[in-house]
């Protein structure tokens, strides 16, 4: 059974303090179990405007959607939004400092970015974000219960498709127009016969494999 639609209550809770509105960004990141090319997070703050708009437009967590309705979504989200920013961190970074580093990495980035900046970060999972002066609070699953938290990873997760389709052009032997980067039965029977590309993450150990000759370091 699906989830309910994510509703108003714990963004309204948050926006409308005891210590008086504040401007909260919801942050979120995709791609974290890709084997393929990097971890993107954005950060999103709505104005308390928007809220209702967004609950009437009926979003859910991004992986409940389909592309169609993602891409619809993230129009209304960044016209409505106050502010809202993306950024990422690379393959290579991640292969530097694991996974769970860079995804935080990407959600400072992601933050930084923003024209306005926050009072508060809801940020999805159990980790804060390292080295970031702005007050936060992690929340698990966040995605299922906070709107911003939620509108930022649809608009993470446009984004980082986008790029993948972009970059399954220049990788063409990996079926990443379909699989977006992730570990499924066609790309795993590709590593083995053709090895990982520079994108790959060598850190995961289905990429550990020798690197097949492209021609080029370049990317993302």
């Amino acid at each position: 059974m699906k989830r309910a639609y994510i509703g108003l209550e714990f963004d309204t809770a948050i926006c409308n303090s005891s210590a008086g509105t504040l401007i909260v960004a919801g942050v979120d990141e995709v791609g974290r179990g890709a084997l393929f090319g990097p971890v993107v997070a954005a950060a999103v703050i709505l104005p308390a405007t928007a809220l209702s708009i967004l609950v009437e437009a009926k979003i859910r967590d991004s992986k409940q959607l389909s592309a169609y309705r993602r891409q619809e979504l993230t129009q209304k989200i960044c016209a409505c939004s106050l502010a809202w920013g993306i950024s990422f961190a690379s393959s290579t970074e991640i292969d530097q400092i694991n996974i769970l580093q860079a995804s935080l990495l990407a959600m400072k980035r992601a933050v930084l970015k923003l024209k306005v900046k926050p009072q508060l970060c809801l940020v999805d999972g159990n980790h804060v974000i390292k080295d970031l002066a702005i007050p936060q609070q992690a929340l698990v699953k966040g995605d299922e219960k906070s709107l911003a938290i939620a509108s930022a990873s649809i608009v993470a997760k446009v984004w980082r498709d986008d790029l993948i389709t972009r970059l399954a052009l220049k990788y063409p032997l990996y079926d990443l127009e379909a699989n977006k980067g992730y570990g499924t039965a066609r790309h795993l029977q590709a590593l083995r016969q053709y090895g990982a590309s520079p994108l790959h993450r060598r850190s995961f150990r289905p990429c550990q494999i020798e690197v097949a000759a492209f021609g080029g370091k370049s990317g993302v």
